[in-house]
């Protein structure tokens, strides 16, 4: 079918507007993943080479030996992962048990002041997270858990934004599904966790992956509440590479950056489709 002259240069602008968007989305790719390269790159390199003027993408000689100082080395990144996992995972699990439960109450039930204890909840937010971390010193030292790791997993299981995030899918969901369940004579409990926790797992996914870089990220509080190097998380034992001098060991410390990267990106794989399902959701509402 032959198109005329005005739709071929319809057709042919579009294609033009394609292509550019695409050049502009790809350059900015690059842009954003070039640091991850460099560090790739620095962390099969010596220390002589890391900073090297001109940047030396590919290095010469590679020193796979990185790796296996990092990893079996007198500072393995073996126990720092250990503890790391063990935090996140029991932070991340409460938080999503804690958040869904009253996100749940704060969306659906009915009880006596509830909008007032949320607005109150929510308050707390305008108070600066490292303003809290002496007060939290303080009262995990009284409580004898100073330098334990369930100083950094009990903090994390009680979250304003899991609860906030929960709160606002609720209440999108129908309040029919319930009101339904309920005269099938399902009580308060059946009703949350058959009808409508399963509708939340996306929204649960997503905040899994928040929750799980921002904890197994968190430099600051490892920092007030450990001492014990053996108790260290992954972002306290990437300090610990140095080289003859004292100072940072940067082909070391590279290579336990990259280290420190996959489990994320393998949470974020795992997740992925009900991330994204999430945010479409969030966007349709």
């Amino acid at each position: 079918m032959d198109l005329t002259p005005a739709r071929r240069r319809q057709r042919t602008k579009r294609l033009l507007g394609k292509i550019s968007s695409g050049v502009v989305l790809w350059a900015l790719a690059a842009l954003f993943i070039l640091p991850f390269v460099w560090m790739l790159s620095s962390s099969l390199k010596r220390n002589i080479d890391v900073f090297a003027v001109p940047v030396r993408w590919i290095p010469d000689p590679i020193q796979w030996s990185n790796y296996v100082e990092v990893w079996l080395g007198d500072h393995s990144m073996l126990r720092y992962f250990g503890n790391s996992l063990l935090v996140t995972t029991v932070s991340v699990a409460g938080d999503l048990i804690t958040a869904s439960m009253a996100g749940y109450a704060f969306a659906l039930l009915t009880f006596a002041g509830r909008d007032k204890v949320f607005l109150i909840y929510l308050a707390t937010a305008i108070v600066p997270y490292q303003l809290l971390l002496v007060p939290r010193f303080m009262f995990f030292q009284q409580l004898g858990l100073y330098d334990t790791l369930w100083a950094l997993i009990l903090p994390g299981i009680f979250t304003l934004f899991g609860t906030f995030l929960l709160r606002q899918f609720f209440i999108a969901c129908p309040p029919e599904l319930g009101e339904a369940a309920r005269i099938d004579g399902a009580g308060e409990w059946s009703v949350f966790w058959r009808v409508y926790l399963p509708q939340a797992k996306p929204m649960l996914a997503a905040l899994a992956i928040i929750r799980f870089v921002g904890s197994w990220n968190d430099y600051e509080t490892p920092l007030v509440m450990l001492s014990d190097e053996r108790k260290y998380t992954v972002p306290l034992g990437l300090t610990q590479f140095i080289d003859a001098e004292g100072g940072l060991s940067a082909g070391l410390a590279m290579a336990a950056s990259v280290s420190s990267v996959v489990p994320i990106l393998i949470v974020f794989l795992i997740f992925q489709r009900q991330f994204v399902a999430a945010l479409a959701h969030a966007g349709l509402k």
